[in-house]
């Protein structure tokens, strides 16, 4: 009897969290998304571009940038800040995704000062802007206000997807000398080496192109580029089809588990993240088509940009590169390639589980690209402290004074 009523308050239980849950699912959704809730100061404006700065706060936990690994908390901090660069087209919560699933937090809490490039919500009226204006001013501005910010001239700079080749392009301009650390996760350089949906569309946009321009007198970049412009539910279709099959599994996963809580908190929110990409600027759009698509110029080290030249020759910053297993949109052959192009005589590969957005924002992710590059960060962000003066002995006794530390 008694083994019956605790069954029975079980099933209760479960029926009561079901359908409290299913509830809030249909009429509440909005209290189920997580995303977004570190705390964050914006710190410069170039609209559409923004700069935030999630400082530490005294309530920090430890770190636990992998499962069943905590580190011991501390108020120090390394000496090179780390500027977060995500890719165009996604929400600024990319970074931020849910509080136990948060690129910001950890590296905050593993002692980094974390800034982030918030590319803003781009309306039709931005389609014009293109590569240039996101790789270069934009880029450059962002890093003035952090530098500006944190009084640190060196940087280090991480980028997911063309976050990562925005970042690339950037240092391959040549003029900013202080990039000390350039960490990409995931970003095309490539793209026709491979077997996959994106050296399949570039080698048929080059075969096409080339017959247009053999025998027309039609060019892409006389288009205005505003037409070129996705809207977010197409780009949001474009990032589901880098995994179609969860895409539509993950909804019998939350049928099967609308009881739990803390799983349906974690669905909603990533559905909400999947659901609510943004524009996708058509400059860029048409840039990145004719640059990267058609003629692949950084396939061969140098693209040019506006009326600049990125050499990814420049580039001498300490570098790690990330490429995911399963990414079928950037497979690992068209990520590494940047390593043959650099100028860099630190630079390092990793592969790491999940497809092309599991390897960032997946529940792996944490152990296999977050730590690991926080490990490496950790390791190329010490600042060599100035040699002590040497001061002559007095004859006559003083009073002792202050030992300036050394940053």
């Amino acid at each position: 009897m008694k083994k019956l009523f605790k069954t029975a308050l079980k099933i209760n239980e479960l029926a009561v969290n079901t359908a409290t849950n299913a509830a809030d699912w249909f009429f509440r959704k909005e209290i189920l998304i997580q995303s977004g809730k570190t705390e964050y100061e914006v710190i410069a404006e170039h609209l559409p571009m923004r700069v935030r700065y999630y400082a530490p706060t005294a309530s920090t936990p430890a770190a636990s940038l992998a499962e069943g690994e905590i580190e011991a908390p501390t108020n120090r901090q390394h000496a090179v800040p780390l500027v977060l660069v995500p890719p165009l087209g996604v929400t600024t919560e990319t970074f931020d995704l849910m509080p136990d699933r948060s690129l910001v937090k950890a590296m905050v809490e593993a002692g980094f000062r974390v800034y982030l490039v918030d590319w803003g919500r781009p309306e039709r009226k931005d389609g014009h802007l293109g590569l240039f204006d996101y790789s270069n001013i934009m880029m450059g501005q962002a890093l003035q206000a952090v530098r500006e910010h944190s009084g640190s001239k060196e940087l280090s700079v991480f980028g997911w997807c063309m976050g990562g080749l925005l970042c690339l392009l950037y240092a391959g301009y040549g003029h900013d000398k202080h990039i000390r650390n350039l960490v990409t996760v995931a970003s095309p350089i490539d793209l026709r080496d491979g077997k996959n949906i994106m050296a399949f569309a570039s080698n048929t946009l080059n075969v096409t192109a080339r017959f247009i321009r053999k025998y027309s007198e039609f060019r892409l970049d006389r288009i205005n580029p505003t037409l070129f412009s996705p809207p977010g539910w197409m780009v949001s279709l474009g990032f589901k089809l880098t995994a179609p099959v969860a895409s539509i599994t993950t909804y019998w996963d939350l049928l099967t588990r609308l009881n739990d809580r803390d799983f349906v908190e974690q669905h909603t929110t990533t559905a909400d993240y999947l659901n609510n990409m943004m524009l996708y600027p058509g400059g860029v759009v048409r840039d990145f088509m004719i640059r990267f698509a058609v003629d692949n110029k950084l396939a061969h080290g140098k693209v040019k940009i506006g009326d600049q030249i990125s050499d990814l020759g420049n580039i001498t910053a300490n570098m790690l590169v990330f490429a995911g297993e399963t990414d079928h949109l950037v497979p690992a052959s068209m990520a590494k390639k940047s390593l043959k192009m650099v100028a860099s005589k630190d630079k390092s590969f990793l592969l790491a589980p999940g497809g092309h957005m599991g390897v960032i924002l997946g529940s792996q992710a944490r152990e296999h690209v977050w730590k690991q590059a926080a490990d490496w960060l950790r390791g190329h962000s010490q600042v060599e402290a100035p040699a002590p003066k040497t001061r002559r002995p007095r004859s006559t006794p003083t009073k002792s004074s202050a030992v300036k530390k050394a940053a």
